[in-house]
């Protein structure tokens, strides 16, 4: 019988989860809203039913992000440096460091084989996070995942001189009425995001191979304006979001591995799907 590994990530906008044995075999998504031990639940219930598992099946589970204590039958918790260290290096062998662009903050990492070395982190400011982008994308009238390729078909790309977002989302709304192409105009928000991003960055004396994950990593312009400004083309895994529930189940497979290795009993949570609807 295969090993089930599962790894969950409570970030401040979206809940992951991921199930593995070889590979994912199973991932499910879904907005974090304040009732995370019941978000925790149905994420995880999903992504078994996807692979017909019962959770008695589950040989190990661990819990990352911000709401990782609300996972109540995780067996371990783990910060989400130290998952997205470990599942970037999965998806890249030679990554040292990762950029993370979340909703609520944006960190860089510095890594060596895999394990976290350094990271410096924004989590005073909306101005250098997701959260900057759907502000502003909300001002312009258009989806967010739209303003990457819209910015890509730039020609002068805007100066955006305000950092704070609630001025920024002002100042985009009064050039738009100036008669400012859209596309320049997001090409600046997204050149102003990456400059922020960049300057944080830079602290740690960016080193290739680099990695972007996160919400942010799914914009293109915004992915083509950090490599550019770091001097480096910069990778992005398969599905930018599950890198950190991905790096929690990997860790929980050294675990697993580490137990049977040195002959102790594996600490785990006796549970089963029933139980954790209790929670």
């Amino acid at each position: 019988m295969p090993d089930y590994l599962a790894g969950i990530d409570i970030g401040s906008t979206m809940t992951k989860v991921v199930i593995m044995d070889n590979g994912i075999i199973s991932s499910v998504m879904g907005p974090t809203g304040p009732e995370q031990r019941r978000l925790a639940n149905k994420v995880m219930e999903e992504a078994l039913r996807r692979v017909n598992l019962s959770f008695k099946e589950i040989t190990y589970l661990v819990a990352t992000g911000y709401g990782r204590i609300n996972v109540p039958f995780a067996d371990k918790q783990i910060t989400e440096i130290t998952c997205h260290a470990k599942g970037a290096a999965h998806f890249f062998a030679e990554a040292r460091t990762i950029i993370d662009i979340g909703g609520q903050d944006s960190k860089a990492i510095k890594i060596q084989d895999g394990r976290p070395i350094d990271f410096v982190m924004n989590d005073k400011c909306a101005a250098g996070t997701g959260r900057y982008l759907e502000v502003t994308a909300d001002a312009l009238g258009i989806p967010i995942e739209k303003m990457g390729p819209t910015a890509l078909g730039a020609k002068n790309p805007a100066q955006i001189s305000n950092i704070c977002t609630v001025f920024a989302e002002q100042e985009v709304v009064a050039r738009l009425a100036e008669g400012v192409p859209l596309d320049d105009l997001v090409a600046g928000i997204l050149e102003s995001l990456a400059s922020r991003i960049s300057r944080m960055v830079n602290r740690l004396k960016v080193e290739k191979e680099l990695v972007i994950t996160g919400g942010g990593a799914k914009n293109v312009g915004l992915v083509t304006a950090l490599s550019e400004k770091l001097g480096c083309t910069a990778r992005v895994p398969p599905e930018p979001l599950l890198t950190g529930a991905v790096g929690a189940a990997l860790l929980g497979k050294d675990m697993v591995g580490k137990a049977l290795k040195q002959g102790l009993p594996l600490e785990k949570k006796e549970r089963s799907l029933r139980e954790i609807s209790l929670y």
